[in-house]
């Protein structure tokens, strides 16, 4: 084996391994959706309380984003990632033997608490140890991979719900955090020397996390990922009202929805990676929001006059997918780089908002837009409306344009 095959063989285990640690966070929100009713029977839940299982784990899930990078900035990447799948294996047991939806909300926070050390941490690797062009082949290559885990997830969890009912999804879970927790330790080197590591204290701390909330363009970048990903994500929370009430599927139908979404992450990643150092990142992402918007306006149009059909009611998602995935690894990157000093926080402060704003559309928009195809349609157009807002604030206040 030459030495490039060697190097080509390296990067392919650590974007396997860090798209592994970053589908803990769909695995967790997807797999369990099908036994929604089943949940609600043994809980006698109404569906409203059973969303608030979303929430419960975004919002923690976005809190603990906020100090996730410091703590990989001070202590290393390898670390943070090995003890968060360890927390997150206690937790879905947790889950798992839960007698009440009290119970299942609070093992549902814990869960969200540790499960975003290793998208946090894998983001950051990825900048330390590629630059330029490379490091967004590898961005897009995690993203294609981790792809995958949201088309497998609702069916995998269907399945499981059949066969074995709705506490084998979160003993699943357990399961694949622990295999994930092997495979790091074996496998996954430290990327964050020590001589640049930053001090664990408050003052320290303090003065970095104000100068990246103090910092417009990197609000307005994270801004923008945050809403064009809401924008998507609005449907992956609302799917048990799409799949059971819009569409009239059962539990085993979830890849009606799950499959063209994700189909469309893993085609715009893809095409990110085909184009990278060919294209601009301006005229990257100008593209990418073309295609948004153009899913976006089908979906109003077609749900203003139609009701919701396949396929007619889940292809805008999937081309709407495409155009958020073409944009994500550009935009993500130049956020990163404003503050290579801080790539871990500077990932965690974009990985929290992303968060937070998730958890607002599945708690607050989702249980009311759901209730009709349009209104779906509707809060789809108007996060993308917002997000590409921010990317042309943040193009007007770049000197020499994005390119720089």
């Amino acid at each position: 084996m030459t030495a490039q095959q060697q190097k080509d063989r390296a990067t392919l285990v650590l974007a396997a391994l860090l798209a592994g640690l970053a589908t803990i966070g769909p695995f967790s929100i997807d797999t369990y959706m099908p036994s929604f009713p089943a949940m609600a029977r043994t809980f006698d839940a109404t569906n409203l309380e059973l969303q608030q299982t979303l929430s419960a784990y975004l919002l923690p899930f976005a809190g603990m984003m906020l100090f996730h990078g410091a703590l990989t900035d001070s202590f290393g990447r390898r670390p943070v990632i090995l003890v968060g799948l360890l927390l997150f294996t206690g937790a879905s047991i947790g889950c798992a033997m839960a007698q009440s939806l009290p119970q299942l909300l609070l093992f549902r926070a814990l869960q969200g608490m540790c499960a975003g050390t290793g998208i946090v941490a894998g983001r950051a690797m990825i900048r330390d140890i590629y630059s330029g062009h490379q490091a967004q082949r590898v961005m897009s290559m995690v993203t294609m991979i981790f792809g995958l885990a949201p088309a497998i997830a609702p069916v995998l969890g269907g399945w499981l719900e059949v066969w074995f009912g709705w506490r084998s999804i979160f003993f699943f879970l357990a399961l694949f955090a622990s295999a994930l927790f092997i495979a790091c330790h074996l496998r996954l080197a430290e990327s964050l020397p020590l001589a640049q590591r930053q001090p664990f204290a408050a003052r320290p701390l303090l003065l970095n996390y104000l100068k990246l909330f103090g910092s417009l363009r990197f609000g307005l970048l994270s801004s923008a990922i945050a809403l064009n990903f809401a924008g998507f994500f609005l449907y992956i929370a609302s799917a048990p009202a799409v799949i059971y009430n819009l569409l009239r599927l059962n539990e085993n139908q979830f890849a009606w929805l799950f499959v063209p979404g994700i189909a469309g992450v893993v085609i715009g990643a893809f095409l990110s990676g085909k184009i990278v150092g060919r294209i601009s990142p301006q005229r990257t992402v100008r593209y990418g929001y073309t295609v948004m918007f153009t899913a976006a306006a089908f979906n109003v149009v077609y749900h203003s006059v139609y009701p919701p059909a396949l396929p007619w009611t889940v292809m805008p998602v999937m081309i709407y997918a495409i155009g958020m995935a073409l944009t994500m690894p550009s935009v993500t990157l130049l956020a990163l780089d404003l503050f290579p000093a801080n790539r871990g926080l500077g990932a965690s402060l974009q990985s929290a908002q992303q968060s937070f704003f998730s958890g607002l559309a599945a708690g607050l928009l989702s249980p009311y837009l759901s209730e009709t195809a349009l209104g779906l349609a509707g809060g789809m157009a108007a996060l993308l409306a917002s997000g590409c807002a921010c990317w042309f604030m943040y193009a007007r206040i770049t000197p020499g344009g994005v390119a720089a």
